[in-house]
């Protein structure tokens, strides 16, 4: 398991979103046996807790960038 959260990891935030959805479509159909939902769900969740982790990553990175453009501009008009 450690293994497929590397991988997870490892991918761009798109290929892991594009992952997402196509568990999602799968599973949406209802003619997915209850084992492989149960994989395909517990896929799914590593793949949401891993986008939203990067994501909450890069609002930080903007929130950042946005207040330190906001601190320039205060010290150019003094």
């Amino acid at each position: 398991m450690a293994k497929q959260k590397n991988q997870t990891e490892d991918s761009s935030f798109e290929s892991q979103l594009q992952k997402l959805e196509e568990l999602v479509a799968k599973l949406e159909t209802g003619e997915v046996p209850l084992e492989q939902s149960l994989v395909f769900f517990e896929e799914g969740v590593n793949l949401y807790r891993s986008c939203k982790k990067r994501m909450q990553q890069v609002e930080i990175k903007i929130q950042k960038l946005t207040e330190s453009m906001r601190e320039e501009s205060m010290e150019e008009s003094e």
